[in-house]
């Protein structure tokens, strides 16, 4: 779990609208900056092994971006049947590669933690009905989202961060949750820091990491408290309902105002 750390420098910042861009440059040593624990190789090992179609799919086009892939970070030789689930295991993060130009599809992608949504509904689709579920994030982000991947530089890594508010600490999320209706002092942030990268002039690597930390903590950090509250306040009726709906949103305002 991510632990203090997220409330010092949370990534709702002072109270961030949920759907924004908030794309800032790193340096490429920063890119992958930590190595994969041993949790999240067996989380991600077992999956593969045992899961396989389930979080790894790929276009019949797509080899030719995923070797590019494999030698920015260089590959495990499991002979999956797709290279990008090789690389998968070196780095903590899921990875997507997408087209960084014309419809912009998503070719490739090994997805282990994910939040309420299944690589294989996405596989093979433009972003723009990648994103179309997420109601209300076309029309805010969804054109900036294309015109920033088509036109960043090749090999700048770009860096944000989004947040969720789940039951528990369970990576493997296809589908929503039941109505969460214990305590907040038992809930989690999930905090996922995203990266996108043009790794070639026609592929875009994009990245998922995931991290933990109980809600009950933000109470010793009254920055980060007052940030997710403005946050939370400000949503409007489609960030509400991409977060969990108005009965979880309401839930958690009054357990942070008191």
């Amino acid at each position: 779990m991510a632990g203090n750390n997220l409330f010092q420098a949370p990534p709702w910042g002072d109270g961030y609208s949920k759907y924004r861009l908030g794309l800032n440059p790193i340096h490429e040593e920063n890119w992958f900056n930590e190595p994969i624990s041993k949790e999240v190789f067996e989380h991600k090992f077992n999956l593969l092994n045992n899961n396989y179609s389930e979080v790894v799919a790929a276009t019949e086009d797509s080899l030719l971006a995923q070797q590019i892939l494999a030698k920015n970070i260089p590959t495990l030789k499991c002979e999956y049947p797709d290279p990008i689930a090789d690389t998968s295991l070196l780095v903590p993060d899921d990875l997507c590669l997408i087209e960084s130009n014309g419809k912009q599809r998503m070719l490739a992608a090994s997805v282990c933690s994910p939040s309420y949504w299944n690589i294989q509904d996405k596989i093979g689709k433009p972003l723009y009905d990648v994103h179309a579920p997420v109601k209300g994030l076309n029309n805010k982000i969804g054109a900036n989202i294309g015109r920033f991947i088509e036109r960043a530089p090749l090999l700048q890594p770009f860096e944000r961060e989004n947040w969720l508010i789940h039951a528990d600490t369970k990576r493997f999320h296809l589908f929503g949750e039941s109505e969460i209706v214990n305590n907040p002092d038992n809930w989690f942030v999930r905090s996922e820091r995203e990266t996108i990268c043009k790794i070639h002039d026609d592929y875009s690597l994009f990245t998922i990491r995931v991290n933990f930390a109980p809600i009950r903590e933000i109470h010793a950090y009254e920055s980060a408290k007052a940030g997710m509250l403005k946050s939370l306040i400000n949503m409007d009726k489609d960030e509400v309902n991409y977060f969990g709906g108005a009965k979880k949103v309401k839930t958690l305002i009054e357990y942070l105002n008191n």
